[in-house]
């Protein structure tokens, strides 16, 4: 039995049988592994606010882990229910967030004018953008193949960025009288993206009202954590991370579920095994593929502006293709076609592979209360002194990530290239036909009434 084996086997089964209780369980352990090591850290640095970095550092790894799990759920019904392998993630996000950003942006706004609608009006009109961007999209790219259908999409998500980027339709120059005018300007509407420089909006986490006022509602909450020294701002975001949680990815998780049990999934999954199969039955898989392209687009430009959007301001860096990358990752990792699998799989890659590599860089430099940082790795190696090499991994440690994520990707698709959880990836079929019962007289079921059935 390997490692791996045993400490599953060591889950109650309690809690290892039962899809919730194992994510609310890694939820648990996650946040208790991330406030110690934040406490150990601000310990090591002699810094007085244990219990403030103790709960940042818990609001910051919940805060991640929710945004890529609402990421991978999406992403699952695509690729692990569809079989459409779309690399274009950070470009409906992108398509989301920034839509909303304009739509709920001033009119006078700086450095890019935006259409001063109620925020509620622009998150709705963030979330039908990218579901109508991901219908045009899907539109020719499903008559590609895989491979191809990969391109198009990925093709798509850089074609988004660089728009956005580009000075055109930045308006951060808002004289009509000048030359280098740039502010879009449809229907007399007139708004711009921000370019480079990214776009201000008043969206902000949907529950600061809570934190508004005077008093504020949550101001008996602020009472009990000042007394621990936890400030507002980390209040206000465990708050936001709690509300993200209870209902967010909650509703992701139940509506993919639902969704993949109604007869809808069963022929997402049927295109999945076997397309012509499926069309041999007389479903149109064109259509059943561009509604679930599209739903999974919304979800995703959803996601986005709960994420990317709640720091009321944005930039193209923040929709970079590395995104996709990460969101892909999490998937793999958990198990295609399992939407337990898809957020355990991101609790996992963000707590242990994205953001593990620092917080163990840190722990370290701070017990040996700060390394030295050799400018390249051939002055680490001259100087035939362990503390340097040291000091070189945890000064290089963001980039000695990738080279762990690389390394547990093989080791899956050598051992595990169904995930984590792929054990319990969806089939297609709403019984599961293997399951089949005991029979007698050369497979003959007996009836009740006491004939025979072929059934």
């Amino acid at each position: 039995m390997s490692i791996g084996q045993a400490l599953w086997q060591a889950i109650p089964s309690a809690i290892r049988e039962d899809d919730t209780r194992l994510i609310v369980a890694i939820l648990v352990v996650v946040s208790i592994g991330y406030m110690l090591t934040g406490g150990l850290q601000a310990f090591l640095a002699d810094q007085s606010e244990l219990a403030n970095a103790m709960a940042n550092s818990m609001r910051f790894i919940l805060l991640t882990a929710t945004a890529y799990a609402l990421l991978t759920l999406a992403l699952n019904l695509h690729w692990g229910y569809t079989g459409l392998f779309n690399i274009g993630v950070a470009g409906f996000m992108a398509v989301g967030t920034y839509t909303a950003y304009i739509l709920a942006a001033p009119p006078g706004g700086r450095p890019a004018p935006g259409l001063g609608l109620p925020v509620p009006v622009a998150i709705l009109g963030g979330v039908i953008a990218a579901g109508l961007v991901g219908g045009i999209v899907a539109l020719p790219a499903l008559q590609l193949d895989a491979d191809y259908f990969a391109i198009v999409t990925v093709g798509f998500s850089e074609i988004v960025r660089l728009s956005i980027q580009a000075s055109t339709f930045s308006g951060t120059v808002q004289d009509p009288n000048l030359d280098t005018y740039n502010v879009v300007n449809i229907l007399g509407f007139k708004f711009g993206t921000g370019g480079g420089r990214g776009i201000s909006s008043p969206i902000g986490p949907v529950t600061d009202p809570l934190f508004e006022g005077s008093p504020p509602p949550a101001q008996p909450l602020l009472d009990i954590t000042s007394q621990f020294g936890i400030g507002t701002t980390v209040v206000k975001g465990l708050v936001y991370v709690v509300f993200l949680l209870l209902f967010f990815l909650t509703t992701y998780y139940v509506v993919s579920q639902r969704l993949g049990n109604s007869p809808f999934g069963r022929v997402l999954k049927a295109i999945r095994e076997d397309e012509t199969v499926a069309q041999s039955l007389g479903k149109d898989t064109r259509w059943f593929k561009i509604k679930v392209f599209m739903l999974g687009a919304a979800m995703m430009g959803l996601a986005g502006i709960l994420w990317r959007g709640r720091a009321g301001y944005i930039n193209p860096p923040a929709f970079r293709p590395l995104i996709t990358f990460y969101v892909f990752t999490a998937l793999i990792i958990g198990g295609a076609g399992s939407n337990t699998g898809s957020v355990i799989g991101a609790i996992a890659f963000t707590s242990l592979l994205l953001n593990g590599p620092r917080r163990v860089a840190g722990l370290i430099n701070g017990a040996f209360g700060g390394l030295p940082t050799p400018s390249d790795f051939w002055v680490a190696a001259s100087s035939l002194d362990p503390i340097m090499y040291l000091g070189f991994i945890v000064s290089e440690s963001s980039t000695l990530k990738f080279l762990v994520v690389g390394v547990v990707i093989v080791y899956l698709m050598q051992n595990r290239p169904e995930g984590l959880m792929g054990h319990r990836k969806d089939i297609a079929s709403s019984i599961d036909l293997s399951d089949r019962p005991d029979t007698t007289d050369g497979g003959r079921m007996p009836t009740d009434d006491g004939g025979d059935s072929d059934e």
